[in-house]
């Protein structure tokens, strides 16, 4: 079968990929489609380290082929969208409710692809570049089949980290003010969370004029090109402020643009050693600067509630879609998306 393979030295579409069948309490999922995060291209690029040779891909939606002993909530033909949390939901965060904390989800890459005899290891529990992927019951979200795979691929990354930081990490209220820095696919999900949620000054900053339209119909009341000018709408700072990029500088400004008892939630995903610098005497007045992972989601909980808000016509999710591309076609959707030139490529086989 075909799939994205990064061997450490060049990523390649292969076509002799394997993968092996479902066991206790998994699932074989027949991919449809998967969105090109920039999680996937800082793998390539070494900003987020991860063992080699990788199948890639981890944002992807498809219908399940077959279930192992034990899942009953999926069962084949179910359409789902995939989650990156391999929860084992029975540890002490687990049960708390918050399995993007389960240590056992986190660092413990498994391998059940094959090319040639050889293992290959899966990119954050999903490895959604390939025709077909096994993944824990728990991470198999089942979706109502109205929804188009392209566009319910979304969910399980760019949605579920932008809406989620802002429902469930930030909580953002009815009526504050939020600040969103960088307008890639997680800030236009952060600028829809914000709208969703009921904030009323909703200020998105980047540095590319032409993403103003589409901030601007995903939630944003202000569109500005740096944070310097956030004073002038909002003179006494943002209750939240959104970082959405990974520069250093731009966590910073987060921080800046703050009021009283204002939130900075990072995003971005800089290099794994990179160290941002902030006035301590700005934190005084009750700041917060929030790390935040994947939303803070409980996705078989979220999921459907975002299925729920695009049916109702709430939220955007064919609107982020901006090109699909057949999965031989990775070269271009990575020069697309390196190139800022799509809100999300989506790969469909």
């Amino acid at each position: 079968m075909r799939g994205v393979v990064c061997d450490g030295e060049r990523v390649q579409v292969v076509d002799d990929l394997e993968v092996r069948d479902p066991g206790p309490g998994e699932v074989l999922v027949a991919v449809a489609a998967a969105g090109l995060c920039h999680s996937d291209l800082s793998v390539l690029d070494g900003t987020i380290p991860f063992p080699r040779p990788v199948v890639l891909g981890h944002e992807g939606a498809g219908v399940v082929e077959a279930v192992g002993a034990g899942v009953a909530h999926v069962a084949p033909g179910d359409h789902v969208a995939l989650s990156t949390i391999a929860s084992c939901g029975a540890c002490a965060e687990c049960g708390r409710g918050r399995p993007t904390m389960c240590r056992k989800a986190i660092g413990r890459p498994q391998q059940p692809f094959a090319r040639a005899g050889k293992p290959l290891h899966q990119f954050a529990a999903n490895s959604a570049f390939a025709e077909r992927t096994v993944v824990k019951a728990v991470q198999a979200v089942r979706i109502p089949e109205e929804i188009p795979l392209t566009s319910a691929a979304l969910i399980g990354c760019g949605v579920v980290t932008g809406v989620g930081a802002v429902l469930n990490r930030a909580r953002v209220a009815y009526g504050d003010s939020v600040v969103v820095i960088g307008t890639g696919g997680i800030g236009l999900n952060v600028l829809q969370g914000a709208r969703v949620a009921g904030a009323t000054t909703i200020v998105a900053v980047d540095c590319d004029p032409a993403k103003e339209a589409m901030a601007r119909q995903f939630g944003a009341t202000h569109f500005l090109p740096t944070a310097d000018a956030v004073p002038q709408i909002l003179p006494t700072g943002a209750d939240h402020a959104f970082e959405c990029v990974g520069r250093v500088e731009l966590i910073r400004q987060a921080v800046d643009v703050l009021d009283r008892h204002g939130q900075a939630v990072l995003l971005g995903v800089p290099p794994a050693q990179a160290e941002a610098s902030f006035l301590v005497s700005s934190l005084f007045l009750d700041k917060s600067i929030l790390g935040c992972r994947y939303g803070s989601a409980r996705p078989q909980r979220d999921f459907a509630l975002y299925a729920d808000l695009y049916l109702a016509g709430r939220l955007l999710l064919d609107e982020l879609v901006t090109r699909t591309y057949p999965v031989e076609e990775f070269a271009a959707a990575r020069a697309d998306a390196e190139a800022g030139k799509v809100a999300r490529g989506v790969l469909v086989f």
